[in-house]
Parts: structure tokens; sequence; C-alpha cells
């Protein structure tokens, strides 16, 4: 059996995105910024913004625990732009190979509502996409099966074992190979071609 649909993770899959990457602007002590990110600006407060929470009212209470560090934390929606450096390398031309043989191609991405028209200005290669779900619009987050479900309604119904799907955080992947999902856990271009040629997508 093998997929007919390529479905991608977008951060750290196709966008190089690393919050470190701003925060040693704002925090070059590299152990500063470190135990900022560990315990202040966390992925699971960060998570909070891909579920639908403004930056805005997502600020305020974390300042109040740390205020020394408001600025730093205004700083996360502030110049969200400063987090990315373009694409991740052969992520591209992967998908220009798919998009040449006619597979459909969809994204799914735990990401903030109000980051998405900058995504799409920025890197246009995100509107290549036939979709993408974006998980702050939902209210929804991976791995939640219920954001898996919801992408495939927009791929037309399609089943889950029709769908390849991309991402680099173990977590998801796990969740969509117990849903029946074809997966690939991303952990660079040269591994995701063999994944793709040995799936016949490529």
């Amino acid at each position: 059996m093998t997929a007919r649909i390529a479905l991608f993770d977008l951060g750290r899959v196709v966008l190089d995105w690393e919050p470190a990457r701003l925060y040693s602007r704002i925090l070059p002590d590299d152990a500063e910024r470190d135990s900022f990110l560990a315990n202040v600006c966390t992925m699971d407060w960060h998570m909070q913004h891909d579920a639908g929470v403004s930056f805005a009212d997502n600020a305020p209470p974390l300042i109040a625990q740390y205020p020394r560090y408001e600025e730093a934390i205004r700083a996360w929606g502030g110049r969200w732009m400063e987090m990315f450096d373009g694409y991740v390398e052969g992520t591209p031309e992967l998908i220009g190979r798919l998009e040449t043989r006619g597979v459909p191609l969809y994204a799914l991405s735990n990401m903030p509502s109000e980051t998405w028209p900058l995504m799409q200005q920025h890197f246009p290669l995100v509107n290549r996409f036939a979709h993408v779900v974006v998980s702050g619009d939902l209210g929804l987050v991976k791995p939640d099966p219920a954001i898996f479900a919801h992408t495939l309604d927009k791929m037309g119904g399609a089943a889950p074992e029709d769908v390849f799907f991309i991402d680099d955080s173990a977590r998801n992947i796990e969740a969509a190979d117990a849903l029946g999902f074809r997966t690939h856990l991303f952990e660079g271009a040269a591994g995701l071609e063999r994944a793709l040629r040995a799936e016949g997508l490529l």
C-alpha cells in the first residue's frame, strides 16, 4: 500500500523556524537564553498561540510572573519573523519535484492564526499547497485527532492510508500512525527524499 497525497508540517520541515535565532539577539548570554527558553517562553506556553490565543492575551500573565523579561516576552509576537531564516534546506526542491509529478500537496501546521498572513507574504512556497490547515484558526493543535480529521475533510475526505504525513515531532507522527496515516519523521531533506522514493511519490 502506498500513499497518493503528501501532507507537510511547516515549521522545521518547510520553514526554518528557531526561536533561539531571535533570542540570541535579545539575550546574548547563552546560559540566560537557554534558561529563558526552557522556563519562561516555553514550547508549552507557545502552544497556546497555536491553539488560538493571541500574543496580546498570552503575554501579560507571563510578564506578571517574570517582569524583568517583559521586553523579551513581548518580542515573541512582536518580532516573530526574526525566528525564521528562509526555508529548510532541500525541502523546496522536493516539493517542486512532487508538484511536477502531480502529487496533491497539503500542509498541516501548529501555527498562530495571526502570523499566517505574514507567512504567506514572506514565504511564497506555502501558497503552492492546495490547502494549509492552520491550528490557530481552529483552536485545535496536533496531536489532537480532531485536527487530523479536519485535515482529511479538507483533502476531499481522503482516507488516512492515502496520506503521507511529514512532521519533525515524534509525538505528532505517533498520533498520525495511530490514525492510519503513512508517516515520516523529518530529520532532513535527504531522509525525506529516500522516504518519498520508497513511498512511490518520487
